[in-house]
């Protein structure tokens, strides 16, 4: 769901809406509206670290095998950390589409956070990665 915008005093605001309050009213649900901000500063945080785990890395590794054989866990672990440090460096419309490809849901409550990742996501990384692999093979 796109963050939702608001104007008070000449200040535009973005924030975050519960579907309970979206649907049931304002006092549906004690999280209620969240800075997209924060939320957003979390996923990617988040982010950072599932893409950095063993469990994605093998994941992501054997959806590249798919389409390339030839492609290495280390070079698909090599370039998920080079993701890590590049992060800042993206354009914002870049970071969006990675995020849009990798996160199905996110789920907030009072004291955690946590997402669902999209397995056609990893797939999609998977084939950037091949991209990159076919380009660093013919250098």
């Amino acid at each position: 769901m796109p963050p939702r915008r608001g104007v008070r005093a000449g200040k535009l605001y973005r924030y975050y809406v519960s579907q309970s309050v979206l649907k049931h009213g304002a006092g549906a649900c004690p999280v209620g509206r969240l800075p997209a901000a924060e939320v957003e500063a979390a996923v990617i945080d988040q982010l950072r670290i599932l893409l950095r785990s063993p469990e994605i890395i093998v994941a992501t590794w054997k959806a590249a095998r798919l389409t390339d054989a030839g492609i290495s866990e280390s070079e698909v672990r090599a370039a998920l950390l080079d993701l890590d440090p590049l992060w800042n460096e993206l354009f914002p419309a870049e970071q969006a589409r990675i995020v849009q490809l990798l996160v199905e849901r996110v789920d907030v409550t009072m004291d955690s956070l946590s997402m669902r990742l999209r397995t056609e996501g990893l797939a999609g990384l998977a084939a950037d990665l091949n991209q990159r692999h076919d380009v660093r093979s013919a250098a």
